[in-house]
């Protein structure tokens, strides 16, 4: 038997009253995934706890059979994992977004979207401007960066409080700043990065072009390095991850599956589909399990944009799930497809809610369900309070 996990990141919503009361889900055009709905086994499934924070970082490790409670130690160092940054003890790593920032207020969590070329070239400069014994900085993907700073500095985890920047876009800086008893030296780099970025030639043309300037950098996620058994250990697979993000990526590399390059691979709706179902239907052959990340519907959620949210749904059920499902109804082996979402990131909030959320197994039994939405599952009597225990379940 070989399992391959679908997750759309923050597919799951809530209804919108101005579009007949339905959700992005209800809306979209699934035809694959209500496909596996009414002849698979459909369930909900709680991925976060109100004692952590709520992201995919947390989701996701409780997708793949790990308690959160126990393993996770913040989102910075498992992006950083993936990069392939090697934390010693004594080191700290933080996500670090490149943001807008107009009139002391976060307007984008994300600098635009900026492209890759363009963030790393503003990385190099805070590098080379900032980086010392002390930080050091590191290019991601787009937006999404790491800096790692030295324990000897005196930055305590303890009592230091970070934001998500997707959690308060259009609020004042002066609320959401870091804060506690380690924050004035978080607060002066990025301080003395917005004084190096506003002005800079790229974010001046960006500017040109009508799009909103990578002008400051926001520090959050802190952690230091985690310990998990590998998967092989826990579950007796061997196992390949799929994503254009560093987060899952670095998940998968923390846990011993492979971690797999995709070019092209962008974290939102021109992300390269065909290159993903690609490197998963070629993993599959030599591997047991294969998880395929998208990480679009998430980027729709916190844009608030339902059409653009409804749309990325779309291509995650035409592009991944039916050009999967094509593949393993050819095959000579013997599957079982898990579909679902990470956490749910609703439009009209523009972050994520901690509800439990729609998933289906298919390969295997089946009840009935009508449709792939969490209004049609949620009458579903298949309920787990702890997501890290689904796993078990899907490949038992």
């Amino acid at each position: 038997m070989k399992y391959i996990m679908l997750i759309g990141d923050g597919m799951a919503d809530r209804k919108i009253a101005n579009r007949g009361h339905k959700t992005p889900l209800q809306l979209a055009k699934t035809p694959n995934m209500d496909k596996l709905a009414k002849e698979g086994e459909c369930g909900m499934v709680k991925t976060l706890q109100p004692e952590l924070p709520k992201g995919s970082d947390v989701a996701i490790m409780s997708l793949l059979g790990y308690d959160p409670k126990k393993f996770y130690t913040g989102r910075g160092p498992l992006e950083a994992l993936n990069l392939g940054i090697n934390l010693k003890t004594k080191e700290i790593a933080f996500r670090c977004n490149f943001v807008t920032v107009l009139d002391n207020k976060l307007i984008d969590y994300s600098g635009g979207h900026i492209s890759l070329k363009e963030a790393k070239i503003l990385i190099e400069i805070l590098q080379q401007k900032l980086g010392n014994n002390q930080f050091s900085f590191y290019a991601g993907l787009s937006y999404r960066n790491i800096m790692v700073v030295r324990r000897n500095l005196g930055i305590l985890l303890d009592n230091l409080e970070t934001r998500p920047p997707h959690d308060v876009t259009g609020a004042p800086l002066t609320d959401i700043l870091p804060k506690g008893k380690s924050s004035a030296i978080l607060r002066r780099i990025m301080q003395k990065s917005y004084e190096l970025l506003k002005d800079h030639p790229i974010n001046i043309k960006r500017q040109k072009r009508k799009e909103n300037p990578a002008n400051m950098i926001w520090l959050w996620g802190e952690g230091e390095k985690p310990d998990l058994p590998s998967f092989y250990k826990e579950y007796g697979k061997k196992g390949a991850v799929i994503s254009a993000v560093d987060i899952v990526k670095g998940i998968g590399k923390a846990i011993g599956m492979e971690s797999i390059f995709v070019k092209n691979a962008t974290g939102f709706l021109d992300t390269n589909y065909r290159g993903k179902v690609n490197a998963a239907i070629k993993a599959i052959k030599t591997k047991d399990f294969v998880l395929v990340h998208l990480e679009a519907p998430d980027e729709a959620g916190h844009l608030g944009n339902v059409n653009l949210k409804i749309k990325a749904i779309e291509l995650f059920d035409k592009k991944i799930v039916g050009e999967i499902l094509k593949y393993v109804l050819k095959s000579k082996d013997e599957y079982k497809i898990f579909v679902g979402c990470d956490h749910a990131t609703p439009v009209m909030l523009k972050t994520h809610t901690d509800e439990a959320i729609p998933f289906v197994i298919w390969g295997d039994k089946r009840n009935g369900c009508v449709s792939y939405d969490e209004i049609a599952i949620s009458a579903s009597s298949l309920y787990f309070e702890k997501g890290y225990k689904l796993m078990e379940y899907f490949l038992k």
